[in-house]
């Protein structure tokens, strides 16, 4: 079985758990319908920090920015926003099915646009920073908007949003957000995976590897890094948005802007499985999902000590990740063919002595 038929294999087994995962263990919907989520945090993070080697320690921001931006279309096509928010209950409102719906559709699309423009907006300021400092700066620019937004009254300020009720049955509503985010992740997968095929993942890789050079060569590096955010922030506004409804109700600090919470999950967990590839952060972003979950309930007031330690470990002994560490040591699962040593060394390998050449994925 050669390594494209593994690989469609494992697609079509992945995608056929995902499908009836709900139906099987419908105890877990949310939980499972949370790791797709995950999956896409980790795949739009690695956009930026694995494949451009840029590390944004602020794609949270976007995550937040979808569901505030979700939530007032949603609201705002039928009710003032303002009344729907005020502490004093001023508007009590029955959602029909044809609202709650359409104010979904309308409100996702709106969250994935306006996210992806705002990483344009804040590109501009934040890309003449390098390093250490971008990271910095856009840690700075996610925390700065938690808090704007939880002093601004007229979305419910600290108090926060509470999202529209569906109509139906508990249920069908589980179920509805549970596709919604797997199709989100999958979207993102897809579109991603095609993206790396393109001349657009030549230049980030260069910009990554040095910037400089890659100016020197011609590459307007400015214009792909504002794309590669914007791409970023497209998937993580449309997850936001679903996320927000989900859960059914939106608060900045802890909600919307989790900065020590999903803000770093993001980046751990493509560490985790492996950053620059494409199936690392899913790897990572499952490993962690789970991991956390059964410390969550299990080992509950020492979880963090447990997500620490695994941290630890994979800095440690994992620095490659766990894709990195299994392409090293099992190469030919993953069609990397690597020169005999021996026959290197007596100069019959063909190539240089001791160099390996790899089929990338």
């Amino acid at each position: 079985m050669n390594v494209e038929t593994r690989r469609l294999g494992l697609y079509g087994l992945l995608l056929g758990a995902g499908i009836f995962a709900p139906l099987v263990f419908p105890a877990y919907t949310s939980q499972v319908a949370v790791l797709w989520i995950m999956i896409l945090f980790a795949l739009t993070w690695d956009v930026m920090g694995g494949q451009m080697g840029y590390n944004s320690l602020g794609n949270i921001l976007f995550f937040g920015a979808g569901m505030y931006i979700s939530a007032v279309v949603q609201i705002g096509l039928y009710y003032d926003v303002g009344e729907y928010t005020s502490a004093f209950g001023a508007v009590k409102v029955d959602w029909t099915m044809s609202q709650y719906l359409t104010g979904i559709a309308v409100g996702l699309v709106a969250a994935a646009v306006i996210s992806a423009l705002l990483a344009v907006i804040f590109g501009w300021i934040v890309f003449g920073l390098r390093g250490p400092y971008f990271a910095i700066g856009t840690l700075g620019v996610a925390i700065a908007a938690g808090e704007l937004v939880s002093a601004w009254e007229w979305v419910g300020a600290g108090g926060g949003i509470s999202m529209p009720v569906y109509p139906g049955e508990p249920d069908d509503r589980s179920l509805i957000f549970y596709f919604l985010s797997l199709a989100s992740a999958v979207a993102t997968f897809v579109f991603l995976r095609w993206l790396y095929t393109t001349r657009f993942k030549l230049a980030i890789n260069a910009i990554r590897d040095d910037e400089e050079k890659a100016e020197a060569m011609g590459i307007h590096t400015l214009r792909y890094k504002t794309v590669a955010w914007a791409v970023a922030a497209f998937f993580l506004g449309i997850s936001g948005a679903i996320f927000g409804n989900m859960i059914g109700f939106i608060e900045p600090l802890e909600v919307a802007f989790p900065t020590v919470t999903f803000g770093i999950f993001m980046v751990v967990m493509s560490l985790l499985g492996g950053k620059g590839t494409i199936w690392g952060p899913v790897i990572g972003a499952t490993l962690f999902h789970v991991i956390k979950e059964v410390t969550w309930t299990h080992l509950l007031g020492w979880q963090w000590v447990a997500l620490g330690l695994l941290i630890i470990v994979n800095v440690v002994y994992f620095q490659q990740g766990l894709l990195g560490w299994a392409q090293d040591k099992w190469p030919e699962l993953f069609g990397i063919v690597v020169e005999d040593r021996d026959r290197a060394a007596d100069g019959s390998g063909g190539d240089d002595a001791g160099a390996a050449r790899r089929a990338a994925e």
